[in-house]
């Protein structure tokens, strides 16, 4: 019973930081239509300025994850005017985006490198102060329960965007069929810049909570993302319900991996629950 709970806790946790990644990747997805590994180094690139601004300048913890969540979304509105916005223009394949992203993560991990040097840092000033909570025989911290409550409030509100507003009907008719929204009147290119300010702004809130709860270092980014990629095709690539249920169900079958093999064989099994799915629900499991 109390190793059941602990993986449920263990379940939320991670499902929720999978979650906030595969939400603002299946966003950027859905109106670019490329594979955006910078994504990775945004998103750590959030958790570092956190790291400056919290525990070297001592700015208010609000403060600093404001300023970490801002300036992710400002590089990926400037990365996307500067760089994918002109390969697009020139009817750039998808392949030649993706390696241009490749591009932006190695220069993103190599300017993280060199003012953090590679070390592995944590986020929190005293690591001795966080409380632990107990139920069941299982143990969260208050910092993680703090991450699935965000992780909430972020799903429920981009949500509920999408579906209700005119921006999210924008943007639904942009990924539907970028040409026909042009012709009815909709500003793609100045929606699509906002789309990479906001899906690079959760990507920093969920580097930030993966931060917060195992550390930083310049490369994990691209880990984090890939466990967000997994979630987000498992569920439903491009949809962003579909890639919160994705990311649970890939935190479940983690733990519950982890627990019966090792910790070393998180990685493997996150790729192979993907292959499986490839294989016989290639359009995701809970799409229809």
């Amino acid at each position: 019973m109390e190793v059941a709970v602990q993986i449920l806790f263990n379940t939320f946790v991670a499902g929720a930081i999978y979650a906030l990644v595969a939400i603002g990747f299946n966003l950027i997805y859905s109106t670019a239509r490329f594979f955006d590994v910078g994504y990775a180094g945004i998103a750590i690139g959030a958790a570092y300025v956190v790291l400056y601004t919290y525990k070297t300048l001592q700015f208010p913890l609000v403060i600093s994850i404001a300023c970490g969540v801002i300036a992710a979304g400002g590089l990926g509105w400037v990365i996307e005017k500067t760089i994918y916005k002109p390969l697009r223009v020139r009817k750039a394949s998808n392949t030649v985006l993706l390696v241009a992203s490749i591009g932006v993560l190695t220069v993103l991990q190599s300017i993280l490198a060199l003012l953090f040097t590679s070390q592995f840092q944590t986020l929190s000033r005293d690591i001795g102060s966080l409380h632990v909570l107990e139920f069941g025989g299982g143990a969260i911290t208050e910092t993680q329960v703090i991450i699935i409550v965000t992780a909430i409030i972020l799903m429920c509100a981009v949500m509920y965007v999408l579906r209700y507003s005119l921006f999210g009907k924008a943007i639904r008719a942009i990924a539907d069929d970028e040409e026909v929204a042009r012709i009815v009147g909709i500003p793609s290119e100045r929606l699509i810049g906002f789309v990479f300010f906001l899906g690079s702004a959760i990507g920093g809130v969920a580097g930030i909570a993966s931060g917060f709860d195992s550390g930083v270092h310049p490369t994990s980014g691209l880990t984090l993302v890939l466990e967000g990629i997994i979630a987000a095709i498992i569920g439903g690539i491009g949809n962003v319900g579909r890639g919160v249920l994705g990311a649970l169900l890939l935190a479940a079958i983690e733990n519950v991996g982890v627990w019966l093999v090792s910790g070393e064989w998180r990685g493997a099994i996150a790729f192979a629950v993907l292959i499986l799915v490839l294989l016989f629900r290639p359009r995701g499991i809970f799409s229809t």
